[in-house]
């Protein structure tokens, strides 16, 4: 019995997130969703929302969490599709506008919350940033045998372009953003190719 009200609990937490990302959108940030407009649409008494989180802010935080661990999971499958052939770069860059795309209320709330006002949604919001940061890293570590500082510096340099980009195609119609992946595409290979000839020249040295 307790099996199935862990259950039952997880999956109306669950409701809980998927509704407070609902309500997000352009026009509506998390700052302006209500505790009663979030168990609303979930379908739970707003005295229920406190069996699941402390409160508005604990379930912002959680939200920032999930919304970072998606994006990190669909850029894992990105490059495990790398195997299969095909440019590390442009996947990567299309699995990402996917994400933008199919799921901007997410990255809208990194977005905001990266330069927001509270210390703590910013912290996370980095937090999950420097996740991602360290993640494509370690794969160019391996891929091109450079060093981990280096490695480190060239991931940080294409997420930080990434980031920025994203937030521009959010108000971008369908051929405006066409271009700007072209665009993005060049740049990032641009940095990559810089990297290769540095730690060339840092070896024959």
């Amino acid at each position: 019995m307790s099996g199935v009200r862990a259950k039952q609990k997880e999956k109306t937490r669950q409701a809980l997130i998927e509704a407070a990302f609902n309500q997000l959108s352009a026009e509506h940030s998390f700052s302006n969703l209500s505790l009663r407009e979030v168990a609303r649409e979930a379908g739970i008494a707003p005295t229920s929302f406190y069996r699941h989180f402390k409160d508005m802010n604990e379930l912002g935080l959680t939200l920032v969490d999930e919304a970072g661990l998606t994006l990190r999971q669909l850029m894992r499958q990105a490059r495990s599709r790398i195997e299969c052939g095909g440019s590390i770069i442009t996947i990567s860059i299309y699995t990402f506008m996917e994400f933008i795309e199919e799921s901007s209320n997410q990255f809208r709330l990194l977005l905001r919350e990266r330069s927001g006002t509270s210390k703590a949604f910013r912290a996370a919001v980095a937090r999950e940033i420097k996740h991602f940061i360290l993640e494509l890293a370690h794969y160019l570590e391996i891929e091109t045998h450079c060093e981990v500082k280096q490695a480190y510096i060239q991931a940080e340099a294409m997420v930080t372009l990434v980031f920025n980009a994203g937030a521009e195609a959010l108000d971008l119609d369908k051929q405006q953003r066409v271009e700007l992946v072209e665009r993005l595409i060049w740049q990032l290979r641009y940095i990559a190719k810089g990297a290769s000839m540095y730690n060339k020249d840092k070896k024959s040295s």
